[in-house]
């Protein structure tokens, strides 16, 4: 895998299939297209069926993953967007909100991976795209099914995300 790190794990084994959501903002177009195209380059090679869901913007990225791991049928996800900073403090917002509600999702047990580039200017983006380069949509392919790995080696976490229903909760009548 290209970028800053020397440390590649390759790609996970599994026996049995493994499905994925590529939930995407594509807010920048080209840049979408190439961290999608990195993206399921890695899954395909994993052996990985995936789907692809759109939303408006990266803040809507963890809604999107939330919805779809309580009602879909995903193993895992792997979160695509691009910020690019602007004059106002919008960017901030964005960053820091998306990334904590990805890692609140991962802390319950949902399988993510973090390609959401965080970045100063365009070139930074294309870059951070390119699958030739620094390649972080690749990444976090690879670590969405790291993740998954994890967790099928460990055993399938127990209940979903949020509160559960009444009547599956341990409340006495």
């Amino acid at each position: 895998m290209a970028g800053h790190s020397d440390n590649d794990l390759g790609l996970p084994r599994f026996d049995k299939p493994v499905k994925i959501a590529i939930v995407i903002a594509p807010y920048y177009t080209a840049i979408a297209k190439a961290q999608i195209a990195a993206a399921t380059a890695v899954l395909d090679r994993a052996g990985a069926t995936h789907e692809v869901i759109e939303v408006p913007g990266s803040l809507e990225i963890a809604t999107a993953i939330g919805i779809s791991h309580r009602l879909g049928e995903f193993d895992g996800y792997v979160a695509l967007g691009c910020v690019i900073r602007g004059a106002t403090s919008h960017y901030d917002v964005v960053v820091n909100e998306s990334s904590r509600a990805l890692t609140m999702l991962g802390l319950q047990g949902v399988c993510i991976g973090n390609g959401i580039i965080t970045v100063e200017n365009r070139d930074q983006a294309e870059e951070r795209a390119d699958a030739g380069r620094l390649n972080t949509a690749g990444g976090a392919a690879q670590a969405a099914l790291h993740l998954i790995a994890l967790t099928r080696r460990l055993g399938r976490p127990k209940g979903g995300v949020g509160f559960k229903p009444r009547s599956e909760s341990n409340a006495t009548s």
